[in-house]
């Protein structure tokens, strides 16, 4: 058998590719499983979406090698996109990349900026990719901890204490992911303006900003950020395009050109089809959040009802498509709570601990999950 790279041993399989190996069994040995662990839009694109797609693929020259950076267009509907909805008004030309999704982007960055032994801050809980790949680049993670009596932020105070001198990355996401915690203009701020204290590049991955959530915010709308800040987004959850991988980075043109330099290495562009549709996207109108934020909406309210049954608590002006809950006093550890209702009542969800250790007495629910199985798995109970 062939050795493989060492850096093979700092990383395992992904938590929820070799869970769902375990549901799939269980549900072809005829189980009525209910999916609640993923949150994968079941929802489909919409018809502008799909036509644009389908109009797109006949165009001469569709099939062929596409640019690294996207098309001139499509640069330009993200670039009118971030001013629409942020407030911020990038260079398309320079100042934004479209991404084969953003969780590729994660790997891009880090390849992009980090050494060997440079340290990397990741939220505790957060996004698991971000520590998996700090390790395959041979950066070293230092975890910094979220906690729900600090509204899941930070505490850049307790932070800045400590000897950042090796650190040269900084992963947040807001709206949170696992938690739904949002973050206000002045919490962005103070995010932005310890970045630039303590010469870190600082990096919100931004996915969940159109679901469930009143008022988008982007890092870049505050003053200053750019110059020390990336943003990743992403058309899978706010367009139901998850499988079609597009998302897109922003920044400023230095920091822009560096992620392109490993990226034009690694793919040779995004299909032309897929670009036109995510344009078409991109120019939804307001109808297309209202209809998608009053799916979620129906789809929450059920699914706090069955959490009130589980008797756990959780915050119900979160943002994102997630119920994140606390567990009841005297319960078993998240993973066990979690097999323990995969086995007994043949529901699936995420056990907090994947996300990190501060997730432990936590579970989570996705609301990608049609309302008549949510009523099902209320009725379970």
């Amino acid at each position: 058998m062939m050795i493989t790279a060492d850096r093979l041993k700092s990383v395992q399989e992904y938590y929820f590719s070799k869970k769902l190996r375990e549901v799939r069994s269980l549900i072809a040995q005829g189980k009525p499983i209910i999916n609640m662990g993923i949150g994968s839009p079941d929802l489909p694109p919409s018809p502008e979406v799909l036509d644009a797609l389908k109009e797109a693929i006949s165009e001469p020259g569709a099939s062929q090698y596409q640019s690294y950076q996207g098309l001139p267009e499509l640069r330009d509907a993200m670039a009118e996109f971030y001013k629409n909805k942020f407030g911020f008004s990038p260079n398309p030309t320079s100042e934004v990349l479209p991404l084969m999704g953003s969780k590729e982007g994660i790997m891009h960055i880090s390849m992009a900026f980090l050494n060997a032994g440079d340290e990397v801050l990741l939220p505790n809980p957060g996004y698991p990719t971000y520590a998996a790949v700090t390790k395959l680049v041979q950066a070293i993670p230092r975890t910094y901890d979220l906690k729900e009596e600090n509204n899941w932020f930070p505490n850049i105070e307790e932070l800045s204490r400590k000897d950042l001198s090796k650190v040269k990355l900084m992963w947040v996401s807001y709206p949170h992911m696992p938690t739904g915690a949002v973050a206000s203009k002045e919490k962005l701020a103070t995010l932005v303006a310890f970045a630039k204290a303590h010469d870190i590049l600082l990096v919100n991955d931004n996915p969940y900003s159109f679901v469930l959530t009143k008022n988008p915010t982007s890092i870049l709308s505050i003053n200053g950020a750019k110059d020390y800040c990336l943003e990743l987004n992403s058309l899978s959850k706010t367009f139901n395009m998850a499988g079609w991988r597009v998302g897109m980075l922003l920044g400023n043109s230095e920091n822009i050109n560096a992620v392109l330099k490993v990226k034009s290495n690694m793919d040779s562009g995004m299909f032309y089809g897929i670009q036109k549709g995510a344009i078409a996207a991109l120019k939804s109108n307001s109808d297309w959040f209202d209809q998608l934020d009053t799916v979620y909406k129906k789809r929450r309210n059920l699914m706090f009802e069955l959490v009130d049954k589980l008797g756990a608590t959780y915050d119900s002006k979160a943002a994102g498509m997630f119920v994140w809950a606390k567990l009841p006093k005297g319960s078993k550890s998240s993973e066990a709570y979690i097999d323990e209702l995969l086995h007994k009542k043949n529901i699936f969800i995420a056990p907090g601990t994947i996300f990190g250790s501060n997730g432990e007495g936590y579970i989570r629910f996705s609301l990608c999950v049609k309302e008549e199985k949510i009523r099902e798995a209320i009725s379970r109970f």
